[in-house]
This record gives structure tokens, sequence and C-alpha cells, in this order.
């Protein structure tokens, strides 16, 4: 990976090191080893934090394989403070040491984690840090998301990813440090919420002192007493009052203001910590039948992003290609993306943060319903929920998609139960933004009903979604054969979003090594592409009962050709006309791009 970015952009420290490079690495597919000193042969060499399964690695190996082994040496001074060791995310299960000491273990594939190794590293200054990790390929009981357990990828499934995916780090802390920043605004009050976790040595008279600027402007300067290693408040804001001055201090994508923070810890007057973060004013919430952004109607522009690329699959290229993303999905005329089946990489929330792209967080699947899996999903999920709870590019939360991994909805109670639960796990451990159960149909407790339709015939989404068949919409089966509302849940006003749709193929740069594509309607020619994608958008951006929409999708995906991008991000049309159609911009009307 080229020059790593700080991989936590809310909270960031000045001594840090990347561990991103070269490892050795091995597989271990009847998983004889057991500890580093084992008599593991390391056979290869990788890319980290490239899978192996993708070229971005040295490896390239798409093979079923059950467990894997890492290794490396890295060198650090021993100075006052302690070392934390962090993985932004490893698949499946994986237990580290360092110099031969276990220091963590931990499952689940797309949440990241730490340890303190301080205790590991001794006196010297050279270390060995070893990873190992149990991926099962064929095991459909784990969250897994769009990763094929076919040898090859068909249909919507794409290639596995076995291991490190994320960027791994050294962080130096003091002894005693901040551990957590959790931001949450408040609309209404014009506050902002500033929960902050002390941890290591809790000592007597600590005190943490926040400082919020917008650009050179000081908003906030207050100090705060930790107690039980805590220290929480709801910081005021200064409300301008007049319409004009107090938008251009809330955050949209029209206008992402970024709030600048310094956080300090002192002992006395000591300063014994400082970080460095950003928050937002803004509110998501939904009243009646409309997503409202900071307190009015807000029409969703979205479009399917599944997170992948060619040489790297689930990992980015490097920073400017998550930047790249969030830039090409703007300049398409959207206002925000669905993440697919995809935890995304902190650094692409930074960068919507920053630019201005609203973000739907979608847990991935698993495909099997049993016991294991629903724990595996809760642990992971809330996980998840508390890593990514302060960017206020996230706008609705979505722990189900399409029935998978509950496929009995409507005659097994079992099944209802787990979206229902969490859904009401995800509201308790988030107030501050919808929540849809599961997406696509099917949907019991949500706050917004997403609907997948991918007719692609525009007169006929106009004519099932006008007003006079809202109601026959509920009575009748509908795409996939799939109703829209289990028995026992009418729908009750929720906004309608169209959360899939489209999918139109046009497979103008078909990807490298792929056998055929796939898509839900073809396109033939740039004219015949361009002509489809006008008049489905039209139809969609016209139709009133619609709060959104999501088209799908953002860029080609292996044997999928229905991306607006080829797989390497290259625009199928020109984005000038992407934008238009998107944004259903009349021949005669004054394009905007403040968007």
């Amino acid at each position: 990976m080229a020059e790593t970015a700080y991989p936590r952009p809310q909270l960031v420290r000045e001594h840090w090191l990347s561990l991103n490079g070269q490892w050795k690495f091995a597989f271990d597919n009847n998983k004889q080893f057991k500890h580093p000193s084992d008599p593991i042969e390391w056979t290869h060499d990788i890319t980290v934090p490239y899978p192996p399964e993708s070229k971005a690695s040295g490896i390239a190996d798409r093979g079923f394989h059950s467990a894997v082994w890492y290794q490396r040496e890295f060198d650090i001074q021993p100075e006052h403070g302690n070392i934390l060791l962090h993985f932004g995310a490893v698949d499946y299960q994986c237990k580290v040491w360092v110099n031969g000491h276990q220091v963590i273990e931990h499952e689940g594939g797309h949440s990241s984690f730490h340890a303190d190794i301080t205790r590991a590293l001794g006196e010297g200054t050279r270390h060995t840090l070893t990873v190992y990790v149990e991926d099962d390929p064929l095991d459909l009981a784990k969250p897994r998301g769009k990763q094929d357990w076919q040898l090859e990828p068909h249909s919507i499934w794409y290639p596995r990813t076995t291991g490190i995916w994320q960027t791994v780090w050294l962080e130096r802390v003091p002894t005693t440090y901040i551990k957590t920043l959790r931001w949450t605004p408040h609309f209404d009050g014009f506050e902002v919420g500033c929960e902050t976790i002390i941890a290591g040595d809790l000592q007597e008279d600590l005190t943490v002192e926040v400082k919020i600027r917008n650009g050179r402007k000081v908003l906030s300067d207050d100090r705060y007493k930790v107690i039980s290693g805590e220290a929480n408040r709801r910081i005021a804001i200064s409300d301008p009052g007049i319409d004009d001055s107090r938008n251009e201090l809330l955050w949209s994508p029209e206008h992402p203001t970024l709030l600048d923070v310094d956080v300090i810890l002192r002992h006395g007057e000591e300063v014994i910590d400082k970080v460095k973060s950003y928050t937002a004013l803004r509110s998501v919430e939904i009243n009646r039948d409309r997503f409202m952004l900071n307190g009015r109607p807000y029409h969703l522009k979205l479009v399917l992003d599944q997170g992948y690329w060619p040489d790297s699959l689930l990992t980015p290229p490097d920073d400017d290609a998550l930047r790249r993303d969030v830039e090409l999905a703007k300049a398409m005329g959207f206002n925000g993306v669905r993440k697919h089946q995809k935890i995304e990489d902190p650094r692409y929330l930074y960068w919507a943060d920053r630019l201005g792209l609203l973000v739907w967080e979608e847990m991935p699947s698993s495909y099997r319903f049993t016991p294991q899996a629903i724990n595996r999903m809760v642990r992971e999920w809330t996980e998840v929920i508390d890593r990514d709870y302060s960017h206020p590019c996230i706008i609705v939360w979505v722990p189900f998609n399409e029935s998978w991994g509950v496929p009995n909805l409507t005659s097994m109670q079992a099944h209802r139960n787990a979206v229902e639960a969490l859904y009401h796990l995800t509201r308790t451990l988030d107030q501050t933004r919808p929540v849809i159960g599961n997406d696509g149909w099917e949907a019991s407790a949500t706050d917004l009903l997403g609907i997948h339709d991918y007719d692609p015939d525009p007169e006929r989404i106009a004519v099932r979604y006008s007003h006079q068949n809202a109601k026959d919409l509920f009575d009748r089966r509908r795409p996939g054969g799939r109703i829209l509302t289990l028995d026992g849940y009418p729908h009750r006003g929720q906004p309608i979003v169209l959360t899939e749709f489209g999918g139109i193929t046009y497979a103008k740069k078909p990807e490298e090594g792929v056998n055929g594509v796939w898509g839900y309607s073809l396109a033939a020619s740039d004219q015949e592409f361009l002509d489809a994608y006008k008049r489905l958008l039209e139809v969609v951006n016209e139709t009133p009962l619609f709060s959104g929409f999501c088209y799908t999708q953002f860029a080609d995906t292996f044997q999928e050709a229905n991306g607006l991008l080829t797989a390497d991000r290259s625009p199928k049309l020109p984005l000038s006309e992407i934008f238009d159609a998107t944004r259903n911009v009349k021949p005669n009307q004054k394009r905007s791009y403040g968007i």
C-alpha cells in the first residue's frame, strides 16, 4: 500500500507506526501448527494489508484455505508509556503473539481490535509479531457478506477474503490515556455530546479539556473532571439564531462543515495525553413519510457500492482510491451510498465526512440460520456500531438484507425474532439514527421501508408505485415473489425508499479473468445505456411515494457488469451526463453541482 494515512481519523495521535508492507506468510490448511515456535514453513512473502486472494498481496491464490499464518519483525524504542497494537480487520478468527507471548484473540472479520503489548516487548528494540487466522471458506453461519463459498465467483458473489485486510499499526500512548471518544450531535439544542473514556493507570485529579473550532473560530473551550474513568458532557455551541448563519455550522452533503476538536487529558495542570478529532452538527430522523436531515425533508439519491477493487478485493489500493470513490459518487449526482454487505474502512468514512456523502452502513450477512450465526452477528455488529458511531456521514444502520441468514421470516417465529431483536438492539446502541431491520422485503420492525425492484420497464415502475396503487402494493407479492411487510406489520406510514433497482448491464470494459457477465437487464451501446438510465431515473425521481432511491450500482464488480463505472472506476458515460440523469436535470434547466 502507498503511504498509509492515519487509520483512526477521529482519534489521532502524533506517535504511531504502520506495520503494513512485507510479511512472511504460510498456508496451514490442515491446522497442524499451534504456536509460533512450531516448525512453520514460511512459503510466501505477502504485502499486508492485501488479502492473499488478491493480486496486490503478491500471492493471488483464490483456492480454499482454512488457516493461514503471518509473521514480521519490527523495531520500537523502549520509552515511557505503553504500546498498543491495532488491527483494522482480520477475517475471521485470529490469535496474535508478540515475541512468542499471546496478546489477544479476536473473532469477527469486519470489526477492529487492539491489544496492549507493552509487557510482551520486554527490554529489547527488535520484536517478532505473529498472527494465526482461521477462516473456513465453506462456513455459511458466519457474517461473510459477498464472499463466495464456491471455488469461482458466481451470480452476485465475489472472491473470498482471508486474513488481514485492513491496516496493522502500532501506537504509543501514556500510561494514562484517552481510549475512546464518542460524539453525539444534538441538533435541537445546538449541542454536541462528548463521551471520553480514560484507560490505563487511573489517577486522582484527572480532567479533560475539549476545544471545538470551526476553522479559526473557537466555538467552545471547556474542562471537565474525570470520574470513574469517564468524562461525559453536552457542550453548547453558540447558536447564531439566523438561518443563513445557522446553516453554515450544519453538516450536510451540500455543506459538509466539520468541527475540529483538540482533546487534552491533564493530571492536575500537567498535560499527559492529547489527541485531535472532529465532529459535526447534524440530525437525521423520520417525520411521517419523509426522511429528514437537519430538520427538513431530504430526498435520498444513493448508489449501491460493493467496495471491491479488481487487484486488491475488499482492501482499497490506497487512501487516494477511497477519496476518489467518494468524489466519483458525488460527481455522478448522488448524495449518498449504501455500502452493501461491507463494513468499510474508517478512512472511507473520513472522506465521506470531509467531502459530504451520506452512508448507509450494512452488516455483512451469514447465509445459514443457527444460534451460533446470530451470536456471531450480534457480537460483531455491536463492535461495528461502537467503532463508527461518531461519523456524521452515517445516517442509517441496516442489520439484515433481503432476509439473508433469516430465510424463513414468513413461517418461523425465531427468524422474525432475530430481525426484531437486531432492530431493537441497534436502536438501543444508537438512538440518533433510523434503522432498517431487513432491507428489500419481508419487513417487520423498521424505521424506513426499503424495496428492491429490478423491473427494467420504467412505465411499470411508475404504475406500480403510483398513489392509486399504494394500498395494492402491500397486498400482493412483489419482485422475487416476496411480500413487502410481514403479517402483523402493516405499513405504518414510514418513508418508502427504492433501495435497489436498475442494475443495467453494459459490459464496456469486461474485467480481466472474468468468464461472462451478469446483471438484471442489458444495454448494447453508450446511447442505449444512457437512455435506459435517464428514463428509469426520471421515473424514480418523480414518483411522490419515494423518499429516495438507491441505484444498483456504483462500479462493475467482477462478473457483475452493471456499474455506472467500470471496475477500474472509468465512467461508462461522461460524468456530466450521469449527473444530469441522476438528478433528473431537464434540457432547459441550469445544472447545479452544489451537491
